[in-house]
């Protein structure tokens, strides 16, 4: 199946008047190559796949042109997940784990990362021009729920103001999800605040949309096809499918982004490497590549000031 994200639109009898979308992703290739960078114990896979998921249904809503990145600080074993999409939907993504953890294949989500109740989600908004004002935007909410779909539906309706719900699913073979979003309405009540004819037609087709979508199984979602699932969910009701996206991995890294950030560590710290080790060697948290700098690449650094991202120094200089 390629990777690819469905969005559909319940129309019901009044398609000028659709409540409820919804989206479907398939994640083969991409979780493929995600993992091939990484070896993570199968609870933190099915973890991260899920936040992966969840990464591409909320970034295709937005009208944003630049990238989502969601973060779960834990205060378990997992430290930290990061994934990271992009208007275009290519995706990547990694996972810090506690040094010398010892973690179980069946850890609960609270186990890994909200043992203590102290675990927080982070979405921040960075766009890709810096232009005309625009600023990263970040949002920060504590760690509600036992699982990352029910995290995610707390934070929008938190922080958005949107009733969401998700059904995300990961192995080691593939990883999807489903999400079903309520539509923002301008005509809630009426002018003696009654609710209107509008606004109870959007909250039945809400609810049926869930009671309808509430059978669904990690099993089938893991096996069956996006249209396949459509129709044996909502079979009975008006859909309109718009044609799908295609999702892919893709890292950003770059060596010209992990000289900026040797910069910004500062020369006393890069002149101690190279002279315990001869060498500068930085690997990306991300896709895993290596990235050398010899003396004299060393030496010609400090011309540029500019930041990087995404990448981590050896364990000696930053963890």
């Amino acid at each position: 199946m390629a990777d690819q994200l469905y969005r559909f639109l319940f129309d019901g009898a009044d398609p000028t008047r659709a409540a409820v979308r919804g989206e479907l992703v398939a994640l083969d290739k991409t979780w493929a190559q995600i993992l091939g960078n990484h070896d993570y114990p199968a609870s933190v896979l099915s973890l991260l796949g899920e936040l992966v998921v969840a990464s591409t249904l909320l970034s295709a809503n937005l009208k944003f042109n630049g990238t989502l990145i969601m973060q779960i600080h834990g205060d378990g074993p997992v430290r930290l997940l990061v994934v990271e999409c992009t208007a275009d939907l290519t995706v990547r993504a990694t996972v810090k784990l506690a040094e010398q953890s010892v973690i179980d294949s069946s850890a609960s989500f609270t186990s890994l990362v909200n043992q203590h109740g102290r675990g927080r989600f982070a979405m921040t908004l960075d766009p890709r021009e810096r232009s005309a004002g625009q600023q990263p935007y970040q949002g920060i909410v504590p760690l509600e729920g036992d699982s990352i779909a029910a995290a995610l539906g707390n934070y929008m309706l938190r922080s958005e103001q949107l009733e969401t719900v998700l059904w995300l699913a990961a192995d080691g073979r593939s990883a999807r999800g489903m999400l079903l979003q309520r539509l923002p309405s301008t005509e809630g009540y009426s002018h003696a605040g009654e609710t209107s004819p509008q606004s109870e037609y959007a909250r039945e087709s809400w609810e049926r949309a869930r009671a309808l979508s509430g059978t669904l199984t990690r099993d089938e979602l893991l096996a069956l096809d996006a249209q396949t699932l459509m129709h044996r969910l909502f079979w009975q009701e008006t859909l309109r499918v718009f044609d799908p996206v295609d999702c892919r991995f893709a890292c950003s890294c770059s060596r010209e982004r992990v000289a900026n950030m040797l910069v910004t560590l500062g020369q006393a710290e890069v002149d101690e490497t190279l002279a315990e080790q001869g060498r500068v060697e930085v690997h990306c948290d991300f896709c895993n590549k290596a990235y050398e700098f010899d003396p004299v690449d060393c030496a010609q650094l400090f011309a540029t000031s500019n930041t990087a991202d995404g990448v981590r120094a050896p364990a000696r200089q930053r963890h």
